[in-house]
């Protein structure tokens, strides 16, 4: 059984989380502009609970985006200082599937409409069904303003909302049955999707940690995608 460290720096908050031996730790603070002073003491403090020295870690997993462009180059600059200095993989987890795999462990959601605020009017989106305890992509992610959104293809049943690109509620054309527009990732979540993806081989050289801004990509998908 893997030795995981999880952390997330892409919204505001502040996010860590250790599997180790069967037992999940973490700590999750919302602390805008105060991730890089506090992502590694928090790091520490979940090492020093368990009983682990930096050396006992398998892989470090990090969430690679979309989000806000300094946090997330805090969260890679770590995590390749760390896997560098370890020589160990690293696995990167989208945070709209972070954030959908949350709704589904507070509020049992097995379909969500991920959104985060991306700011100049528009917002990161992501479609997700559960699938085996995790949430995966359904359509495509991108970047584009909140009346653009849709559901992927032949969406059926009941969907939740989920993140705060759901601020633009009243301007999105898609209506979930419910929704929770204060709902950031947590490292937690990010661990769970990061063990299926240690099960399945797919870690990653420390140099191939690399940012998904989504900013960068030209095309948007267009409705119905």
């Amino acid at each position: 059984m893997p030795t995981l460290l999880a952390l997330d720096t892409s919204t505001e908050a502040c996010s860590v989380a250790l599997w180790h031996d069967a037992r999940l730790l973490s700590r999750h603070e919302v602390i805008p502009r105060l991730h890089a002073q506090r992502v590694l003491p928090m790091v520490r403090e979940l090492l020093d609970e368990a009983g682990l020295a930096l050396t006992a870690l398998d892989a470090i997993a990090f969430g690679r985006g979309p989000g806000a462009f300094t946090g997330i180059r805090i969260a890679i600059g770590v995590v390749q200082g760390l896997a560098f200095a370890l020589d160990r993989p690293v696995l990167p987890v989208s945070d709209l599937a972070v954030i959908a795999q949350r709704a589904w462990r507070e509020h049992g959601a097995t379909q969500v409409a991920a959104a985060i605020d991306a700011r100049m009017d528009e917002v990161y989106w992501g479609c997700y069904r559960l699938e085996e305890g995790e949430m995966r992509l359904a359509g495509v992610e991108a970047v584009l303003p909140p009346e653009q959104v849709a559901l992927p293809r032949q969406a059926e049943g009941d969907w939740f909302g989920a993140g705060t690109g759901w601020g633009y509620g009243a301007r999105i054309p898609v209506r979930p049955r419910a929704q929770d527009a204060g709902l950031l990732p947590h490292a937690e979540d990010l661990l769970q999707l990061a063990r299926g993806a240690w099960a399945r081989g797919e870690a990653l050289a420390a140099e191939q940690a690399q940012p998904v801004y989504l900013r960068d990509n030209v095309a948007t998908p267009k409705k119905g995608l």
